[in-house]
């Protein structure tokens, strides 16, 4: 997807496991279209099979990168899943949350194979910024198969500093 968009990679820096659960409080799936957004989906299957919790009011609407390069559209498809368009691809995407941590299952609805991003999301306590990053798959294999044990590597390497890679932040508009 946006394979070029590389170098936009940001060190994961210092994160605890605990600093980013309460980082990431109150995200959403939105968070996953935008992890989406800067990584190429590369996963057979998804975080989980089935969403975790329903659609956030919250993450609903136009946000568009601090930058101002990038704009992502994240519309309600159903009570738990997202649709989302980012900068002309679009992606399905829902919460997979797993050891306290909520992540969101992108899936690339524009390629012939469907496969998938995980990423974790940060919503800030206004609700006008939205921050996500994506599961580095040094750590996550690609090549992991099926669901469960995609939860349990996450969850195994849940204090891993190095289980995320890029991070890009949103802000909503009005």
């Amino acid at each position: 997807m946006l394979n070029a968009t590389a170098s936009r990679r940001p060190d994961v820096g210092d994160y605890s496991l605990w600093n980013l659960i309460c980082r990431y409080t109150g995200f959403g799936v939105v968070v996953c279209l935008c992890m989406l957004a800067f990584s190429a989906c590369e996963y057979e299957v998804p975080i989980t099979p089935s969403p975790t919790r329903k659609v956030r009011e919250q993450l609903l609407g136009n946000w568009v990168s601090l930058d101002g390069k990038e704009n992502m559209r994240v519309r309600r498809w159903d009570e738990s899943t997202y649709v989302v368009y980012y900068d002309g691809d679009l992606f399905r995407a829902y919460h997979s949350d797993v050891a306290d941590t909520p992540f969101a299952s992108v899936q690339d609805l524009n390629s012939n194979d469907r496969k998938y991003a995980y990423v974790i999301w940060k919503l800030s306590d206004d609700g006008r910024r939205l921050t996500l990053r994506n599961v580095n798959n040094k750590v996550i294999p690609r090549e992991t198969r099926d669901s469960a044990t995609v939860a349990a590597l996450l969850t195994k390497n849940a204090h891993n500093a190095g289980l995320f890679g890029e991070e890009i932040e949103f802000r909503k508009e009005k």
